[in-house]
């Protein structure tokens, strides 16, 4: 047995008759405020550099996935799936988004890469093969992210379908992380003093952007007959 098949024998275990009564109530609804916890003490760990931290927070990510797949095992979702089964459509989706490394001997030469650059390039493509369903290039992205962290997502796929241009200089000229931060922080401040609410003043101003960029995606697709994600092949 690997240190792996233990922990999920121990995840498992937990959450039998005998086990832990509190584990046995959980549900992945009431597992979600716990994962996201843990997720914040990985970025914590992560950015304190510390090997130790970093090792033990990502145990805890790891429990988090056993812990929802062993729900997921007993039914929790209607027809059932264990960690395996998680595994096995991770690895084939990786796999299938790295065509450059995985790929037939025509998509090694089609999609050869030597930088992380050139990889994206291709990236929407291979994510779009997964789920051909999706008409737009907002589709799979968690309007449940942090302000900051939506608005840089949204402002990326605004200048891939080219309402916004990625070579337009910015509104500020910012040499690093620190000046950065600065700027960000006296904003949060003077928003604060405005009696503002800059979290709420960025999402609002991001689901604007995204009216535009899905406005942009119909005119296009309208033009073209199809409604489809553009793809850089």
């Amino acid at each position: 047995m690997t240190k792996l098949d233990e922990l999920i024998a121990v995840a498992h275990k937990l959450r039998q008759p005998g086990g832990c009564p509190w584990d046995a109530e959980q549900t992945h609804e009431s597992l979600t405020k716990y994962l996201i916890e843990e997720t914040y003490e990985l970025v914590h760990a992560i950015e304190s550099g510390d090997r130790d931290e970093i090792l033990e927070e990502l145990g805890d990510v790891l429990y988090q996935v056993i812990f929802h797949s062993d729900l997921a095992a007993a039914g929790s979702l209607g027809e059932s799936f264990d960690i395996q089964d998680v595994a096995e459509l991770s690895a084939k989706k990786m796999m299938g988004r790295h065509p450059h490394v995985f790929g037939t001997p025509e998509e090694l030469e089609k999609y050869a890469a030597k930088t992380g650059d050139e990889v994206m390039v291709n990236w929407d493509a291979h994510k779009q093969r997964e789920k051909p369903e999706r008409s737009s290039v907002l589709d799979g992205i968690p309007q449940s992210l942090p302000a900051l962290a939506l608005a840089d997502k949204v402002l990326g796929k605004a200048e891939k379908i080219g309402l916004l241009d990625a070579d337009e200089p910015g509104a500020f000229t910012i040499t690093g992380e620190d000046e950065l931060g600065a700027i960000l922080l006296a904003i949060v401040s003077s928003g604060r003093k405005a009696g503002l609410d800059p979290e709420r003043a960025l999402r609002s101003a991001v689901r604007e952007l995204q009216v535009e960029i899905r406005e942009v995606e119909l005119e296009d697709a309208t033009d073209a007959g199809v409604i489809a994600l553009p793809t850089e092949e």
